[in-house]
């Protein structure tokens, strides 16, 4: 599974940017997608997953309400921000997890820039 993230940008809080990630490659026992942020001085952290199966999705507490995941038919996630907060300023990475039963392999993008302004 190949990954590749794009939408990041400068924006001013308040306001909205949509990240996008092309998925590539074979999605055999692929069973959730989502997307992870890691801003400065941070360890890593999930900010939304979406399951395959079901398109059930969950968010970190500090986006719920502001943040939608999502998916076409195709082979595009999307994360929509909206009104966004300087707190949210980090690299964003879409993600992808393949099943195997008693392991997961998780498959990463390459990141993309999310700056807020206040």
């Amino acid at each position: 599974v190949q990954l590749q993230a794009s939408g990041g940008g400068l924006v001013q809080a308040g306001g909205s940017l949509r990240l996008s990630c092309v998925i590539s490659g074979s999605l055999f026992n692929v069973d959730a997608m989502g997307w992870y942020r890691q801003g400065p001085g941070k360890q890593r952290e999930m900010v939304a997953i979406l399951s395959t199966d079901s398109d059930s999705t969950n968010y970190t507490t500090p986006v719920k309400g502001r943040f939608t995941i999502s998916r076409d038919n195709g082979n595009h996630l999307y994360l929509q921000m909206n009104s966004l907060k300087p707190e949210d300023t980090a690299v964003y990475y879409c993600y992808a997890r393949r099943n195997w039963g008693n392991w997961n392999t998780a498959f990463w993008g390459q990141g993309t820039q999310v700056t807020v302004s206040s």
